[in-house]
């Protein structure tokens, strides 16, 4: 933890202590909150990254990914590809969604 976290950490438990809420309730408890918040809203990953100040996005990717939209998630790229390869026409996401 960093001294940045630290100090956070400490504001967070008397702002925490003086609306009476539960102890259980950590700084990292709220930080991820934020990050699951953000991700689960559609916000890019990368920025998602900076706001937790993660010294990769392979961190970032590999606690949350999970929290992604799966709307957003490519369903099935490697299908469609080789259906328009062999001249198939491309499915509906309705017809993806049934398989």
């Amino acid at each position: 933890m960093t001294a940045t976290d630290r100090y956070w950490s400490e504001l967070w438990e008397d702002w925490r202590s003086d609306v009476g809420w539960p102890k259980e309730g950590t700084f990292h408890s709220l930080r991820h909150f934020f990050a699951t918040t953000l991700m689960s809203s559609g916000v890019e990953p990368q920025h998602v990254q900076k706001a937790l100040r993660h010294a990769s996005l392979r961190i970032t990717l590999e606690t949350y990914v999970h929290w992604l939209p799966k709307k957003d998630r490519p369903r099935g790229l490697v299908g469609q590809l080789l259906r328009q390869a062999s001249g198939q026409p491309p499915q509906t996401s309705a017809t993806q969604n049934r398989r």
